[in-house]
């Protein structure tokens, strides 16, 4: 396998060491969970200082904060003062005009949205949002959870993909998926969780590293 140039998000970090070790593994962008109800979750106090110390050390990864059908105004007040995240990641059922509200209330900030798919139909479903938000996400369905199922999404409906915008693929990215992944899938990048995590929200940085070096190889 050649080496590749997809993008790496590691998602759900919850400590400020374990961030800066994944930054330094060479991820791309990096996730924290502001959904109160993921076991991923974290406060705005800790993922402010997260952030803080990533755009210390490596200005170049992406945050990303990761929100689901949150009141703008809370995404807001979470920044604490100076947002410390480059990125919003929709991980709900927000809507198109969501989507332009909180691009007229936070330009400086990029905005994925997510979308969860079930059947080919929730494909058909992000055209319209293309103009309004800087990538596409797609992940696994789960009637349990919005996200960090570690469920794959069938390949069937992932060949031949083409959006305006970068998109990202999430749900059960593993070792063992990637060659399939990158040679017939080709997503702009991959969004990685539970399948390199001891528990959720501590990451297995030993798997991590194989990760990179798979994904890095010559």
């Amino acid at each position: 396998m050649p080496k590749t140039n997809t993008l790496i998000k590691i998602c759900g970090l919850t400590s400020e060491e374990q961030a800066l070790q994944v930054a330094k593994l060479g991820a791309n962008a990096i996730g924290i969970i502001s959904v109160e109800e993921s076991p991923r979750y974290i406060s705005a106090e800790i993922k402010k200082k997260i952030f803080n110390s990533l755009e210390s050390f490596y200005p170049n990864v992406e945050r990303v904060s990761v929100v689901k059908n949150c009141p703008i105004d809370l995404i807001i007040e979470n920044f604490l003062g100076k947002p410390g995240e480059t990125i919003i990641q929709l991980h709900g059922d927000e809507d198109i005009d969501y989507c332009k509200k909180i691009r007229k209330r936070i330009p400086n900030i990029g905005i994925w949205k997510a979308f969860r798919i079930k059947t080919a139909k929730d494909l058909d479903k992000i055209k319209p949002f293309e103009d309004f938000v800087d990538a596409v996400l797609l992940d696994s369905w789960n009637k349990e959870t919005y996200g960090g199922s570690g469920k794959k999404i069938k390949s069937m409906y992932l060949k031949n993909l083409q959006f305006s915008k970068p998109w990202w693929l999430a749900g059960g990215i593993s070792i063992e998926w990637l060659d399939e992944i990158l040679t017939d899938i080709k997503p702009n990048g991959l969004d990685i969780s539970s399948s390199i995590e001891i528990s959720p929200g501590l990451k297995n940085i030993k798997k991590t590293q194989e990760l990179f070096k798979f994904l890095k190889k010559d």
